[in-house]
């Protein structure tokens, strides 16, 4: 989730070396500057880094300002993203234009550092209170865990980050063996200690950053894998179950282990335009119910060509 202690990430996209110079120098000491020098590359850079904000030029070549907002804002993955337009003095029918789209702000060339570094610091600083916002509203209140809404906007990113680089994505449904056994047996307060262990455990589990477990609902659990193809999702959930059989909780009504143990569907897709998520996440869904028919505390696994193991 949101890490306080990260410096925030500015995109800077200017076609002028100059520009790109003083601003640089302006804010790399308070922050993470990246930049572009079009608005092509601007666009792939933003996708895969995901900045706190963008300081956009309007006059370029090839492809302006404006043209560049555009295609960000029409981006599921990148519409978040809070814009501040670079103008000149005299373009102040720009600067109506830019805030008309939804630009948060603009500042002016030639730049005044003092004004610069406010306006920047002051959007940023609204980033990151909605980012905590949001943070805090996409938390589990039991585990702790990014919850199911948060799983949702995860696989709706992930799924469009796969789709436009070609890549593929997997994604791994847990639930924990005989757990409405377990809380029967062994009470309701033991059961939410359980579901705490075993979220502390998964998330353990994800060793890449970019690998995301979340409470999917009651007993269940749901880790997204993405650029992680068939093998290598097998081996994350094969790893998933065993850190949930070494944690070694004793479960008095399980009629697999004398332990709490858990159950993994697993699968892997290449996401194409005429598929969605849903798809992805039935088929994990299938292994799932496989996996708990063929005895529980194992994993199942399939792929989009329908083999699995």
């Amino acid at each position: 989730m949101i890490n306080l202690l990260k410096k925030q990430t500015i995109l800077i996209v200017d076609d002028t070396t100059i520009n790109l110079q003083i601003l640089i120098e302006l804010l790399s000491d308070e922050f993470d500057v990246v930049f572009a020098t079009s608005g092509r590359e601007a666009l792939a850079m933003a996708a895969q880094m995901l900045p706190d904000l963008v300081l956009l030029d309007i006059q370029m070549p090839e492809m302006d300002g404006f043209t560049v907002f555009k295609t960000l804002k029409a981006d599921p993955l990148l519409q978040g993203i809070p814009v501040i337009f670079i103008t000149a003095m005299s373009q102040q029918e720009d600067e109506i234009h830019g805030l008309e789209l939804g630009a948060v702000d603009y500042i002016t060339k030639p730049f005044n550092p003092t004004i610069t570094r406010l306006r920047v610091r002051n959007q940023l600083e609204l980033k990151r209170l909605r980012d905590i916002q949001t943070s805090l509203a996409l938390l589990d209140g039991l585990t702790g865990l990014p919850n199911r809404r948060a799983y949702d906007a995860c696989m709706n990113r992930e799924w469009h980050r796969a789709l436009r680089n070609r890549t593929k994505l997997s994604m791994v449904m847990i639930d924990i063996d005989y757990f409405k056994n377990y809380n029967d047996k062994h009470g309701h307060l033991n059961g939410d200690d359980c579901l705490i262990k075993v979220a502390a455990a998964l998330a353990g589990s994800a060793v890449r950053t970019g690998d995301f477990v979340a409470r999917y609902g009651g007993e269940e659990f749901a880790c997204i894998l993405p650029e992680t193809g068939d093998d290598g999702a097998y081996i994350a959930a094969e790893r998933m179950r065993q850190c949930i059989e070494h944690l070694d909780i004793h479960h008095g009504a399980s009629a697999t282990a004398p332990h709490v143990t858990v159950s993994l569907g697993c699968a892997t897709i290449g996401p194409a335009q005429d598929t969605a998520p849903d798809l992805l996440i039935a088929m994990a869904d299938r292994m799932l119910y496989k996996a708990k028919h063929a005895g529980r505390n194992r994993v199942e696994w399939m792929s989009e060509a329908g083999d699995w193991c």
